[in-house]
């Protein structure tokens, strides 16, 4: 009985499906092409129509379907309607076969296909194209009129430099695209785009250089793309935490940036670039953690300074974990190892505080965290206005009050501004300190030492697309070494990473050092 409830109802699903594409099937009746889109998109008040014919030529009766606000209107008006009723239009074309006629001859257009599918009418009436019918065809022009407004190319706020590129990614993928493209003049730079999300129909694009980026990263890439099923993708976001390898760790294993210059200096040394429409942020894989401590200005300001400020940025990482959990640790179980000066200092001004040591702690890390997103997501100027109040007058009540002590407000505050030099890794960063500072309650300088020795080994677990998450920092041969936590100059750097840019290690000329050019 079940079987034949189940065959029934698929019988009944298989017909309905066949009437439903029976139903959206287009005609040689103009009138009932026309009753066909006005029913598939009712409702939808931003789908605009006309009909117009020329008055010298009968056959030439058509109609027009467009999107409101996603058109450019010059367009339809001088490119489409205009030549059609103009006077002239029947000594320049034929009755025979009219629809190729107004194609080839009559419509301005730099884009124009044909089509007689109802989804790519509808994908491309969603894309801001126009589609154009015709009497007595039961196949419709698909015309490129997009129009809608975009943000202009300006510098990322996240991102800014003292020197370099002034440029940044916008919400246009086809923008962003180009943006590459004027980096990275050369027929090796390939792009190939696909659709994801079953709803939104987002475009995506993947950008790579054909003769460095390793097959198998491309590959790896192109399926976890492929197995993406979802409604809607409106953001990088969505595709970042989708693609991402181990994605219960709190690291990031996708890199992104705001900046073109970012991504093409990426795409030169052996990654893929993701780009999404609808998003100023693109995607790069594989990702290492030395990126998170590298910066684009390093590569345009003198080697020796660019490292200094590297190395500033790899302490301020390893501090930032870590200088609360030490300064518990030894405050709570290892008193011993402090200059007795500086631990009766470090005691007279705990004299009155309720908390202990442990709670204080952990209390202002909180305090701090909350007061940096509250200013991140409030106006700027009021944002900065938050962060003055919170880091002066609520640090100096709590110590006045005897909250908290005073070196607890000192380990907060340095620990927030060491924080600060790491913008992408601020997150992975927090779970890692608070990781730290549960072993240094329990266990004291052992507890920091065995979470210190956890966090290194997940590390060293980790993979980008095949790619070892610590790559160049564990095993440094040759050049491998030239441009992680130092930056060797430029006319030395020749090579690139071997696992990352495997197909074609030559960056540059031999030629290029300095021993040659004296």
């Amino acid at each position: 009985m079940y079987k034949i409830l189940r065959k029934k109802k698929l019988e009944k699903s298989a017909s309905e499906e066949k009437d439903t594409v029976s139903m959206r099937t287009l005609t040689k009746s103009l009138e009932k092409n026309i009753v066909l889109l006005k029913n598939a998109f009712s409702g939808d008040e931003t789908v605009m129509y006309r009909v117009f014919q020329n008055k010298h030529l009968d056959s030439a009766k058509c109609c027009i379907f467009y999107l409101d606000g996603m058109v450019n209107s010059e367009i339809i008006n001088e490119n489409i309607i205009q030549p059609i009723l103009s006077d002239d239009l029947t000594q320049n074309i034929s009755n025979h076969n009219l629809l190729d006629e107004l194609r080839y001859k009559i419509i301005v257009a730099n884009n124009i296909s044909v089509s007689e599918d109802f989804n790519t009418i509808a994908a491309a009436l969603y894309a801001g194209d126009t589609v154009f019918l015709l009497e007595n065809c039961d196949r419709v022009l698909v015309i490129d009129s997009k129009g809608w407004q975009t943000r202009s190319i300006t510098e990322p706020e996240s991102a800014r430099v003292v020197r370099g590129p002034r440029e940044g990614f916008t919400e246009s993928i086809i923008m962003n695209v180009s943006l590459i493209r004027r980096k990275i003049k050369s027929h090796e730079l390939k792009f190939k785009f696909r659709e994801i999300g079953e709803r939104t129909h987002t475009k995506v694009c993947i950008c790579y250089i054909d003769d460095i980026i390793s097959k198998d990263v491309l590959k790896e890439l192109e399926r976890r793309l492929d197995e993406i099923k979802i409604d809607g993708v409106l953001d990088s976001g969505y595709i970042q935490e989708l693609i991402r390898d181990e994605p219960f760790s709190p690291l990031e294993t996708v890199g992104y940036s705001e900046r073109p210059d970012v991504v093409a200096g990426r795409l030169l040394g052996g990654r893929v670039a993701v780009i999404v429409d609808g998003s100023p942020v693109v995607l790069t894989v594989p990702f290492v953690i030395i990126e998170t401590i590298q910066s684009n200005e390093d590569y345009y300001n003198n080697y020796i300074f660019a490292s200094i400020n590297r190395l500033f940025r790899g302490m301020s990482l390893l501090l930032s974990i870590s200088v609360p959990a030490i300064f518990l640790a030894i405050v709570t179980y290892h008193q011993e190892m402090l200059p007795t000066p500086l631990l009766l200092s470090i005691s007279a001004s705990r004299e009155g505080v309720p908390f202990p040591t442990v709670l204080s702690m952990f209390i202002m890390l909180l305090i701090f965290d909350l007061l940096r997103e509250v200013g991140t997501r409030m106006p700027t100027p009021i944002g900065q206005a938050v962060n003055i109040v919170g880091t002066l007058v609520l640090g100096q009540a709590a110590v006045e009050a005897r909250l908290v002590s005073a070196p607890i407000v000192i380990i907060t505050a340095f620990t927030g501004i060491v924080n600060l030099m790491n913008i992408t890794f601020i997150g992975p960063s927090i779970l890692i300190r608070f990781f730290l500072l549960f072993a240094s309650a329990f266990m004291g300088i052992y507890g920091f030492i065995f979470g210190f020795v956890v966090t290194l080994l997940h590390l060293m677990s980790l993979r980008s697309f095949g790619v070892p998450y610590m790559l160049g920092t564990t095993k440094i041969e040759d050049h491998d070494g030239q441009d992680v936590l130092v930056r060797a100059p430029w006319w030395s750097m020749t090579l690139r990473p071997k696992i990352i840019g495997a197909r074609n290690l030559v960056r540059q000329s031999s030629k290029n050092k300095r021993g040659n050019n004296r």
